[in-house]
This record gives C-alpha cells, structure tokens and sequence, in this order.
C-alpha cells in the first residue's frame, strides 16, 4: 500500500513538472487539487507537498535558465527575498484555518488563472505590452539590464510579498502572480520572464518548504516522489513544449485549471 501511494505520488508530480515545463507558471495551481483528490490529502497537508515539488522543478529550470543567460537574477533576488520573508506566514495561517475556507480561496484564485489562460489564448496579441510605454522596470538599452528605481523595486518585492503570501497559504508556486505582474511592469521578454519566475518560485517555496518542516507539516514519504516526478517531468517538458503552440498551451491548461476550480468550490461547498 505504502508503494503504491509512493508511486502514485510520482505520477502526479510528474503531472505537475510537465505542466510547468510548458506553461512556465501553472504546475504549482494544479499540485494541491492533485494531492487533494488523488491521494485524499486535507490542505494542510498538501500544501507544504505540493510546495516542495513545484520548488524542487522550479529550481531545476532556474538553473537551465541560468545556463542560457536569460534569467534576470537581481530581479528575481529581490522579489524572491520579499517572498521568502512572507513565504511562513502563509504556512501558519494554513494551519488556523479550517480546509473549507482555504479551498474556496483556492478555486477563486485558479478559477481567476484559468479566465487569464483563456483570455491570452483566444487573444496572444493583446497580451503584448503597448508599443512605446515605459514600464517602471524597463531595461537600459546600453547595457542589457534593468534600470533600477525606487517604483520598480518597490513593484518587484510587493510581487514577491504577494507571491510568497500565497505560496504559504496555498502550497502554489506563486508563478501565476509572477508572470503577469513582471510582465506589466518590466520589458523584459517572455522567455526571461518565464526562467526569472521560476528562479523566484524555487526562493520562495524554500521559505514556504522550510517553515512546513520546521512545524512539522510536511509527509516525506509522499512528498519525495512527488517532488522527483516533478523534476524529471519538467526535463521532458522543456523539450515538448518548443513543438507546442503557445497559444494551444494556455487554452489547454485554461480548460484544465477552470474544470479543477469547479471541483475544488463544490467540495469547499459540500465539505
């Protein structure tokens, strides 16, 4: 029985890694409803799992992202400090609230992910940023890097708060808030955005990760299989998702995101 959980914890963590490969922001939204109705998991517990898994993955492709030069790390270093701060205060409060309220919470946010995906699916283009605005955190053309200012890094360590909050709380990765924000407020192109949010995610579930071991909440025996699955899916992903259409991705994980939301509400509802 005890291998047959473990092994079942790969699947779904490896489910995770691939989602996140390619979408570079939605592994972690999926991890908890995963763990909750695959292995009857309460949030509590499940939280702290999928946090570690969506780090672990995330970590890897931070590294990767590194290799290549498009991770923006100073951004990603204030933004990840701020979430990290955050990050156990989530944890706590995870632990004081009861799982109905904290489900509802959680599919208002996916569901709010899963409109976004669509959204940009049905229209990549008006997604662009606007010709000619100068967002707070826009990069110096002489050098290649971000002019840092007061608003812009006043912007990246509220995304990170936020993040980390949510991380914590909701066992999330914090991707879905990291892509858009850095977004709108940074020239940065996608693919940066991309490796410099998931250089972010694997800052802030370590705070998240850390305060969860440290109170005791985590299950080792199913978050280790899980958090493998992850990161060797999220290897294979990468390779997919250069064949895979962008915009057939994000309706895609926007359809999937949307019917799990449901699923969470009616259970938060009914439980």
């Amino acid at each position: 029985m005890a291998w047959d959980a473990a092994g079942l914890s790969l699947l779904l963590g490896a489910a995770v890694g691939l989602v996140l490969a390619l979408t570079g922001a939605g592994g972690g939204i999926l991890a908890v409803p995963l763990l909750v109705f695959g292995l009857r998991l309460p949030m509590a517990q499940a939280a702290p799992i999928g946090l570690l898994a969506v780090g672990a993955a995330a970590a890897l492709g931070a590294l990767l992202g590194l290799r290549e030069g498009i991770v923006r790390y100073r951004a990603a270093l204030v933004i990840g400090l701020a979430g990290m701060a955050v990050a156990p205060l989530g944890v706590r409060l995870s632990r004081q609230v009861a799982d109905g309220p904290v489900m509802a919470l959680f599919a208002a946010v996916l569901g709010w992910v899963a409109w976004r995906s669509l959204r940009r699916a049905a229209a990549p283009a008006a997604a662009a940023a606007a010709p000619g605005r100068r967002p707070a955190c826009a990069i110096n053309p002489a050098t290649g890097r971000l002019a840092w200012r007061a608003p812009c890094t006043a912007l990246l360590a509220l995304t990170g708060a936020l993040s980390g909050l949510l991380s914590g709380l909701l066992g999330v990765g914090g991707g879905f808030v990291i892509v858009p924000m850095l977004s709108e407020i940074s020239n940065v192109p996608p693919r940066g955005v991309v490796a410099t949010s998931m250089a972010v995610i694997a800052l802030v579930s370590a705070g998240g990760v850390i305060g969860a071991a440290s109170q005791g909440t985590m299950a080792w025996p199913l978050a280790a299989p899980f958090a493998a699955g992850a990161a060797l899916a999220l290897l294979a992903g990468r390779q997919l998702g250069a064949r895979v259409g962008g915009a057939r991705l994000q309706q895609a994980f926007g359809l999937v995101a949307g019917g799990v939301a449901v699923l969470m509400l009616v259970r938060a509802l009914g439980g």
